[in-house]
């Protein structure tokens, strides 16, 4: 293009509108689905893990990289360098790539060799040789699966669906022995901070240190107008002003005699090493340690003049999430110690052997296995005795298996009824989701992290605190104690420990986040001014939960509409908008410094961030809820603990998996009414509901209570049809030298009695697939050479169903290779019926009052027939108007065809469609715009006096059915010792009368029912009594005659009922010496 001569070259483009910021938040959708590519959601457990294998293990080894031998200190092994491979297994002297579904099959543990290269000497004679060697493996470390070591890490979808794996699966757990085991995020109090509460009336200060060798807690008390210094290594409370002499502030002699009487060499190690550990002490310059413990004065003083200046302890910015990485490292580290002291004491015992042979030993593998198959974390080195780290990995629906990913195990104990910590903070707000607790006892405490939500992992501090010093932050140690509270000084801390002052603390933040929007410095820095207390805080410590923030410039949003077409072409990546500093993470403590716009339309001058979307302060279960904010909030919470239990599908693979115990839908659909977070995490792919068409109006009265009426023939087409799929196993056992156990084998025998009860087994004695098993069949024929009887396995067959083999699986025992295992998958088909329970996505559950057939069903005037009809008494006291809105939206969808949006708060910004434009389209369409449909009677034909509210709802069938709960019994199995019926369903058990019913029947007077459930329904026995000492006798049977064993004749015998129990107890005390004698009187 020739520019003309007056003109400049862009005459022809509108300038102001290319660099209009973005009207409308639409557009910034799509940040998310490349956030949770890189980021959130499960990504923080592969992040902690993947820093672990690659950064935190080398760490541990490098602190302890060599052993020597006591004896001869010529002697040493040294680790040079340490990394962990990828997953293989050997089988017969050959290696073979492992993958995660073999493992879940064969009952293995996916595992990848530790391997090191080592230094180490060896003594030929008197002299002695330096050898090296390469990849000797050490152990065997468990892998996440989808981590930087795991071998489906980078696959793409066909690749995964090769290995048998679901792409949608979102992996952050292990396999161990065959089961699926997550480790728990676990919340903890941040370390190395100070933290002033209040303690029975005491205002204390607490740091709780906690360095790579050394952790400490030290508290600093005020009592009764004197401050004094607790320490777990002292007998007794120290005051302060003693501890700050010995430290050097002004040397005394006394003062370190007054150390409790403790040598001086002791206390003064103490001090250095364990009073506030994480503040470092070189050449004996107890300087900052003494500027730290004044500061901690300072911070209770203020406290105690202003209660204000209290912390918080529930306050998310004084938080710290556990992962998994931090804690198999300790795990490691405690069992690389442990190992490499064995070491030494087997070279010390012989020294003449290959010492790197020393190091290849079992025990880091069994000890890595054993805490993640039972959660039990036994660190004797750390004092860490924590049990239920671990968790089952729920595979009840996909987003049951989704919110154990995101969820947050208490510091607390679930017992203690305190409302502090249970209560909704504000600084949870993007952070932490608001609906997502379970009810009852642990509410509140058990958190789940919201969609955009990312945990940190430690980052270098080095490099922060150098370009600290260069941003004009004066040293420590060249300040008088007058400068450090001048009134315009303000402190900076790094990670709890203080670097110096700063005069223009303004400046210097600003400075460091814009080095970090330009990426020089980790993108999770945190740099926080803290005007009360006249301090800096930049943290750059793990366990921090931080969120992405559109970054704004005098309240004009950074982000342009050419930044995110070039993000729709795919030029772009999330990672760019960071490192061009478009967008930023803000942590907790952070946001107290931002002030964030929710909408682009609601800024002001002063706005320095805009969210990107604000139904991101919800989980990923509560997600799922259309228009959540039109709800009672509990109604909310009720959702997210059944979406758990819905039952759908679980994975791509599902067929393939042999899990205990699958529920699958057998049709399940898509929301009609969808939200953005279903979009997001795949919800839509593996649905866990139906499409119902819902009538709200009373039927029947068969619909009192929640229940609801069902159509029969929506129920003979599939509707809540599932399958139950569960797993029986078998082994068939040999010995080392060959030998089976006791001659066992599968097969048949030709001569069997039970004919009938073996038909479905093949020519090898196992049930075949296809097969149906009724009850009292057998599925496996033990066979045996020897005089024993065979023993056969026989299906007991839950409520007398018969079931059908799915699938049949052969494999060898992980633990003696020669031995077999059998696991088979029984599949039942099961329709709803009276009394299974179904919900809505609104905490509406209820269950099947009665089916009715279709012909007696109202129907519409378009002859459309509801599926089910709920009464109408559910809505105004629990206040769902978003389940009303949701059937507008479904109804106004399927009349156009088009998926409807009803995401949270998404009015404004275009994610929920309005109520005016759906009852436009329902208008269009030839519908009320209300939603009412004229409807006439099914049993009359004549129409109903009034207009029907109707239209498509998405119900969820819930795992609690009643043919798993139905529990009835008359004559039955009984306990063996006291001859009372056995307990509890699975054992067939009795209907037990306990004391306050027994009470009832007191008041009732009910004497014979009493004695009926009492004795004669439980435990009767007749006893034979000696009417002369009161003793119980025996009946002899030769004699035929009853005879007491203590008079050693039968003549004052009578015969009497009573419990046997009670025949129990009254023996039992004459062991212990106690007679108890029975008077009888004639009857």
């Amino acid at each position: 293009m020739v520019a003309n001569e007056g003109q400049p070259q862009w005459s022809g483009v509108d300038k102001e509108f290319l660099a209009a910021p973005v009207k409308s938040a639409v557009d910034k959708y799509q940040l998310l689905p490349e956030f949770l590519k890189v980021r959130g959601l499960v990504k923080q457990h592969l992040d902690s893990f993947n820093y672990f294998v690659t950064t935190g293990i080398k760490k541990i080894v490098a602190a302890n990289n060599e052993i020597r031998s006591k004896e001869d200190p010529s002697i040493y092994l040294r680790y040079t360098d340490v990394r962990v491979g990828k997953p293989s297994i050997l089988v017969d002297c050959v290696t073979e790539v492992l993958n995660p579904h073999r493992c879940r099959i064969s009952d293995l543990t996916y595992a990848a060799n530790i391997l090191v290269n080592v230094e180490y000497t060896t003594q030929i004679g008197k002299h002695v040789e330096v050898k090296h060697k390469r990849d000797v493996v050490i152990g065997r470390m468990p892998v996440m699966l989808r981590s930087c070591c795991c071998n489906l890490y980078g696959k793409d979808e066909e690749e995964l669906a090769w290995l048998g794996e679901c792409p949608l699966d979102p992996g952050g757990y292990f396999v161990i022995k065959g089961t699926e085991k997550v480790i728990l995020i676990r919340e903890q109090l941040a370390h190395n901070r100070i933290i002033i509460d209040d303690k029975k009336g005491c205002v204390q200060a607490s740091v709780t240190s906690s360095t790579a060798k050394m952790k400490s807690k030290t508290v600093i008390k005020m009592e009764k107008e004197k401050i004094y210094l607790h320490l777990n290594q002292f007998k007794t409370k120290i005051p302060i002003m003693v501890v700050l002499k010995a430290m050097g502030m002004e040397s005394d002699q006394e003062v370190v005699q007054m150390f409790t009487r403790v040598d001086e060499q002791r206390a003064f190690s103490i001090l250095r090493d364990i009073f506030i550990a994480h503040i470092p002490v070189h050449n004996n310059n107890f300087r900052t340690k003494c500027i730290y413990v004044a500061v901690m004065l300072r911070r209770m003083m203020e406290a105690i003049l202003n209660k204000d200046a209290m912390d918080d302890k529930d306050y998310v910015g004084n938080k710290r999430l556990e992962l998994s990485g931090q804690l198999l490292s300790l795990l490691f580290e405690d069992l690389f110690k442990t190992m490499n002291d064995e070491a030494r004491k087997t070279i010390d015992k012989n020294r003449s052997l290959d010492i790197s042979n020393c190091i290849v030993q079992k025990s880091i593998t069994a000890g890595l296995e054993t805490a993640l198959s039972t959660g039990n974390w036994n660190i004797q080195r750390f004092r860490m005795h924590r049990k239920g780290m671990t968790q089952v990995v729920c595979r009840l629906s996909y987003i049951g298996t989704l919110g154990y990913m995101t969820k947050i195990s208490p510091q607390f104990e679930k017992s203690q009824k305190v409302s502090g910590p249970r209560a909704l903070q504000p600084s949870q707000w993007g952070m932490l989701c608001p609906c997502d607790t379970p009810e009852g006892e642990a509410c509140g405490l058990v958190k789940n992290l919201a969609l955009t939500t990312h945990v940190t992992t430690d980052e270098e501090e080095g490099p922060i605190m150098s370009l600290c010093y260069c941003l004009g932050v004066e040293n420590l140690e060249l300040l008088s104690g007058e400068a450090l509270h001048l009134p315009n000084s303000y402190l900076i801390m790094m990670n709890g420990i203080i670097l110096g002052t700063h005069r223009k603390p303004q400046r210097f933040a600003a400075a460091m986040r814009k080095l970090r929007r330009t990426g020089k410095i980790g993108e999770f820095v945190s740099i926080f001014v803290n005007e009360k207390q006249h301090c800096v805080y930049i943290a750059s410590d793990g366990g921090r939960v931080c969120r992405p923030l559109v970054i704004a410039d005098k309240g004009v949003s950074r982000i342009k509409e050419h930044h995110m077409t070039e993000l729709k072409d795919g030029v772009r990546s999330f990672d760019s908008f960071l490192t061009e500093g478009l967008i930023e993470y803000l942590d907790v403590n952070e946001e107290n410094n931002a002030l964030i716009a929710l909408y682009e339309g609601d800024t002001l001058e002063e706005t320095t961030h805009i969210e990107i979307e604000p139904f991101t302060i919800l989980g990923v279960c509560a997600g799922l809820i259309p228009y959540p904010h039109h709800n009672q909030s509990p109604r909310n919470t009720y959702q997210c603990a059944m979406g758990k239990q819905a039952m759908g599908n679980i994975a791509y693979n599902q067929l393939t998996r042999m899990d205990t115990l699958m529920y699958l839908l057998v049709y399940p659909q898509k929301p009609l009414l969808t939200t953005r977070t279903i979009e997001l995490v795949g919800y839509d792919k593996l649905g866990a509901g139906q499409n119902a068409t819902v009538a709200v109006m009373s039927y029947s009265g068969y619909d009192i209570e929640d229940a609801i009426v069902m159509n029969k023939s929506s129920l003979d087409r599939g509707f809540g049809r599932c399958i139950a799929r569960k797993r029986m196993a078998a082994m068939l056992q040999k010995y080392e030298n060959g030998r089976h156990a006791s001659g066992e084998k599968f097969g048949l025998q030709h001569q069997e009695h039970k004919a009938d009860r073996i038909q479905t087994l093949d020519d090898y004695g196992i049930v075949a697939p296809g097969e149906i098993l009724r009850p009292h069949d057998t599925w496996i024929n033990n066979q045996n050479d020897s005089v024993y009887k065979p023993c056969r396995q026989t299906y007991k067959g839950e409520g007398g169903e018969a079931a059908v083999i799915d699938r049949v699986a052969l494999y060898p025992d992980p633990k003696n290779s020669s031995s077999l295992c059998v696991k088979l998958m029984l599949r039942q088909t099961r329709r709803p019926e009276v009394g299974d329970k179904f919900s809505s996505r609104h905490g509406q559950k209820g269950v099947i009052g009665t089916i009715i057939e279709q012909e007696d069903f109202p129907f519409s005037e378009q002859g459309i027939c509801p599926d089910l009809i709920m009464n109408p008494h559910g809505f105004p006291s629990r206040m769902t108007v978003g389940k009303m809105l949701e059937l507008l939206g479904s109804k106004a969808g399927v009349s156009i065809g088009k998926f409807h949006y009803g995401s949270a708060f998404g009015e404004p910004s275009g994610h929920a469609d309005k109520v005016e434009t759906i009852s436009e389209t329902l208008l269009n369409r030839g519908f009320s715009y209300n939603g009412k449909d004229f409807i006439y009677s099914g049993i009359t034909g004549l129409p109903l006096q009034a207009y029907i509210f109707m239209g498509p709802i998405y119900y969820q069938k819930l795992k609690h059915k009643v043919l798993d709960k139905m529990h009835a019994r008359g004559v039955g199995p009984r306990q063996m010792l006291t001859r009372q019926p056995t307990e509890g369903r699975s054992k067939n058990g009795g209907l037990r009368i306990g004391e306050m019913e027994r009470d009832c029947m007191i008041a009732y007077g009910a004497s014979m029912l009493l004695h009926e459930r009492m004795m004669i329904s439980s435990d009767p026995f007749e006893a034979h009594v000696c009417r002369e000492c009161g003793l119980l006798g025996y009946y002899n049977k030769k004699l035929k005659i009853a005879v007491c064993s203590t008079c050693k004749n039968g003549n004052n015998m009578s015969t009497m009922n009573l419990p046997y129990s009670c025949k129990l107890l009254i023996q039992e005390l004459q062991s212990m010496n106690i007679v108890p004698r029975l008077k009888l009187a004639e009857a």
